[in-house]
């Protein structure tokens, strides 16, 4: 399929939608948790891996919202499809599977190396 720029903008419209769940669900999770309180030190170190764990996804949330934001720049600037480390297309099928891809598979995995 040809990731032309009204797909590109459907694709990155469903990008945002669950994005913006996750972080709804994030937001009542924490609600709930706030009301299920207990006493300090009842849970101990269960309770500090938890907090970690919620920080961790939060985080990672608002780098997906990040990085949705990015794509929807260069959609905007006519650059989505293109990497933003060679300027190379990046193939329609990495970009229907991960919308908010920057770069080409070799290249994201020579960064991540």
């Amino acid at each position: 399929m040809d990731v032309n720029d009204e797909r590109a903008r459907e694709l990155l419209s469903q990008e945002r939608r669950r994005i913006e769940r996750s972080i709804a669900a994030r937001g009542e999770a924490s609600a709930r948790a706030a009301e299920d309180h207990e006493e300090p030190g009842e849970r101990g170190s269960e309770d500090l891996y938890e907090k970690e764990l919620q920080a961790g996804l939060e985080d990672d949330l608002a780098e997906q919202l990040a990085a949705l934001e990015r794509a929807e720049a260069r959609l905007a600037g006519g650059t989505y499809g293109l990497s933003v480390e060679s300027g190379r297309p990046i193939p329609d099928g990495r970009l229907e599977a991960l919308p908010l891809a920057e770069r080409t598979v070799e290249e994201q995995e020579a960064l991540g190396r």
